[in-house]
């Protein structure tokens, strides 16, 4: 059996707010390609599906205890695509504050870039702080308020989605005789009115490799689990027993056919007890113990592969394991947790070779407009 599927999130210099105080790299390393180039070749290395990139909008923390500021997620992945050459790579790109049309082209790009290795996580914003930001519009508060964010956000991956199918795959016919780049009869207005967006198209970019990029969403509700039903082809949640894992991928799977995937934030070493000391310190210099939506894992390889293996048990297709300080604890999960886990039959020994999409087990991307004429 070797169908236990293993991702990472980076973020900073690790998930725990106090990671950077008890790095040994430069205040500056996470600003430069070289920090973001070595955790991906390490993932890559690692033999993993995918990582994904946090980003937000949000303004940067008044907390001084807090490492503040960070890089676009979607030109991180593609400064890293082309140093990797088998580990999916999916940034985080908020759909609140964000054209479609240019969500489509950037990611587009990034799955050129990567053959075929690209995903999207997408993310809403429902922070006020984060509009003041960009000043173009509120947003307010309440349930009502979440709703038509996801109703936007569901909008969005349909523009971007419709953008990616907009040109056939095999528009560029490169005809001399003719003098004819394109086939233009194989280039399709996608044609969307909604509340949100009016999208003519087609995109600017040719069809990715992909046909679509792997699209996942982060879900802690209902209301969003029936929004990566209805977008997503993966999602993660954050379940704190093999139970709760049970309930939430019966929930899931009753809404879709979705891929689903428990977040763990993950402090790993050879001794249990350097692992919880570890934490126990980062808690400290934080002031106090830090919350987490995903649960909070310390210990060693085997004792994290049994809780894996159990929660596999329970239906998840796959996990996204959340290093609490970078490089070290990503650095523990590719070489010490990954040998424990092929030791055990349940994880690849050898690179996948193909697409993101592949490797996730989805079903090839149909184009929805095969067969039709622009107009």
């Amino acid at each position: 059996m070797t169908d236990l599927h293993l991702a990472v999130a980076l973020d900073g210099l690790g998930w725990h707010p106090a990671a950077w105080r008890t790095s040994p790299l430069a205040a500056a390393a996470v600003f430069t390609g070289d920090y973001w180039t070595r955790l991906a070749r390490e993932a890559d290395a690692g033999l993993l599906d995918f990582v994904t990139f946090e980003d937000t909008f949000g303004p940067p923390s008044d907390d001084p205890a807090r490492l503040t500021g960070r890089l676009d997620a979607v030109l991180v992945a593609s400064r890293v695509a082309p140093v990797t050459r088998h580990v999916g790579l999916v940034p985080v790109a908020t759909t609140t504050h964000t054209e479609p049309f240019h969500l489509s082209t950037a990611l587009a790009t990034l799955d050129y870039l990567s053959s075929g290795r690209a995903g999207w996580q997408a993310r809403v914003s429902p922070d006020p702080a984060e509009a003041a930001l960009l000043g173009r519009r509120t947003v307010g508060t309440g349930l009502e308020q979440a709703w038509d964010l996801l109703d936007e956000a569901a909008d969005a991956v349909e523009v971007v989605r419709r953008l990616w199918d907009s040109w056939q795959d095999d528009a560029v016919i490169k005809d001399v005789a003719t003098g004819r780049f394109i086939d233009r009869d194989r280039l399709h207005y996608i044609d969307f009115a909604g509340k949100w967006f009016g999208v003519k198209g087609p995109s600017i970019v040719p069809r990715p490799p992909q046909g679509q990029p792997v699209v996942a969403a982060l879900a802690h509700t209902p209301a969003v689990y029936e929004f990566a039903a209805r977008s997503a082809d993966l999602v993660f949640v954050t379940p704190s027993s093999p139970a709760d894992a049970a309930s939430l991928v019966s929930t899931i799977r009753a809404l879709g056919p979705l891929k689903i995937y428990a977040d763990l934030v993950v402090f790993l070493d050879e001794h249990g007890a350097t692992a919880l000391r570890r934490r126990a310190r980062l808690d400290e210099l934080a002031g106090a113990p830090v919350p987490s939506d995903a649960l909070v894992f310390a210990g060693t390889p085997e004792e994290l592969a049994d809780l894996l293996l159990a929660w596999h048990a329970a239906g998840l297709d796959g996990f996204r394991l959340r290093p609490g300080a970078l490089p070290y604890d990503l650095e523990a999960i590719t070489r010490l947790l990954v040998p424990t886990l092929q030791d055990r039959g349940v994880f690849r020994t050898a690179p996948h070779p193909g697409t993101l999409r592949e490797r996730l087990g989805l079903p090839h991307a149909v184009n929805r407009y095969e067969g039709a004429r622009l107009g």
